[in-house]
Parts: structure tokens; sequence; C-alpha cells
């Protein structure tokens, strides 16, 4: 855990803050001594659920919608860091994907990422520093059959961060991408294959861990928390000179 004096008194915005990956984080930032935490999601009662110590401003709505940040942009003061986490996964192969699925896709992956980089950016351009962070996945990096809204959105999200990288690096911001592969978090028991998968290995736990050990050279998916120690780890001064990359935290996946 890094020094809470490098974030005491400062602000962060988390994007998908209600749960998995973005709840982990803002609970990161919060034990590490963060000032106040921007929280977006569409489950805006979960987000009073995080059990907080600092102090946090809790936003309902829908990343892709442009009226939520020209809200917060009208309102937005200071902003230090940004973990742009919010997003949707998507199945089908591409010649049963009907366009419909594909454009919500896009609008949340790519639309929301593309609104909520612009707020951040604009809010610390103005104060001359700042650090983001956008969640995007192995999926980006790997193909694989059946998930080509949501590996292209992740695609383009990796290469959107390196873009950003190049254009704020003159004003003293960084913008990395974090890749992960699978990640114990609900987005798994919203699958309808899930279940069954459960019930064939007596359990949550002892399902994941089959795919797990199937699916990676680890053995093992990583715990939200895992990836939000690393996100901060990209947020903090010791990835002081590190802008534009994407870690990738997918237990070898894509070797």
């Amino acid at each position: 855990m890094q020094s809470q004096s490098e974030f005491s008194g400062r602000t962060a915005l988390v994007t998908g803050a209600a749960s998995g990956i973005g709840a982990a984080t803002a609970r990161w930032l919060d034990a590490c001594g963060i000032g106040e935490l921007i929280l977006v999601d569409l489950d805006r009662p979960a987000l009073d659920q995080l059990g907080l110590s600092c102090k946090f401003r809790p936003l309902g709505g829908d990343v892709s919608d442009p009226a939520l940040w020209k809200l917060l942009e009208r309102e937005l003061t200071r902003l230090d860091y940004a973990v742009l986490n919010a997003g949707i996964a998507t199945n089908g192969e591409i010649t049963e994907l009907d366009i419909a699925s594909w454009r919500k896709t896009m609008a949340v992956n790519l639309d929301g990422m593309f609104l909520s980089l612009r707020t951040a950016l604009r809010a610390m351009k103005k104060a001359s520093s700042g650090a983001v962070v956008l969640t995007a996945s192995v999926s980006g990096i790997k193909a694989a059959a059946g998930t080509a809204a949501y590996s292209a959105s992740k695609a383009a999200t990796i290469q959107l961060a390196k873009v950003a990288a190049a254009e704020a690096a003159k004003y003293g911001v960084r913008v990395n991408a974090i890749a992960p592969g699978g990640v114990d978090t609900g987005i798994w028991d919203r699958a309808e294959w899930f279940a069954p998968l459960v019930e064939q290995h007596g359990g949550r736990a002892e399902a994941l861990a089959a795919m797990a050990k199937d699916a990676t050279p680890l053995g093992r998916f990583a715990s939200a928390d895992e990836v939000a120690a690393q996100i901060g780890f990209l947020l903090s001064d010791v990835a002081a000179t590190i802008t534009g990359t994407c870690l990738v935290s997918d237990g070898g996946v894509s070797l």
C-alpha cells in the first residue's frame, strides 16, 4: 500500500464504482487516505454501501450520457486522479451479433470512456498534474471467439489511453491502461452459462478455480483487491515515469 500522505487531501474519480474492480479501487484509495472520492455508477444506492470513511460524492448515471459529464465538469473544482472503469461484457459471434448489442457495448465501453476521460483531462490540464487509469482487458490484446464487441471496445480503450498519454504529457498528466484477465467479481454471476458450472463443481469458488486452472498458466484468477492495488500503483508517485503503457495482469493468458 502506498503512503497515506501521497493521497491525503486529493480528489479521485472512479467510474463503475458500485461493484467489482471499481468498488475495490474506491476502498483502496480510501484506505490510502484519499481526501475525496467522486463515484459514478448506474446503481446509485450501492455507492452508499461501500463502507467508506472518506468524503465521497455519489453520482448515479450512465457514463455514455454526455449530460452527466457536462454537469460534473461544471461543478468540478479539483481532480488529481481518475480511474475510468465502467463497462459491460457482451458475448456473441460476429455472424449472430445484432447491431443493437454492438452499439450498446460501444456506447458504454468506448463512448463512456471517451466522455469520462475528456472530463478528467480537462480538469487536470488546468492544474498541470494528475494521473489516469483506464480499465481495459486482456480481451483487447488476445483474440477469443465470441467476444467481438467487447474485445474491440477494449482494444480501442488501450489505444485511447496511449493517445491521451501523448497529448497530456505536455501538461504533466500521466495516462495508463490496465488489462486484467479473469477477475473474481459479480460479472460471472450474471452470465447464463455460469450457474450450471457452479452446480457442476459444487460451489462458486470451486467453479472459478476450475475455470482458472484451465484458462491461465498461473492457474488462478485475480481478486478485485489485487487489481485495485495495481491500479493504485499506476496512480502513485512510484509510477511517476510511467505513461502510455498497458499493464497486463492476466495470469499469463496472453503469453
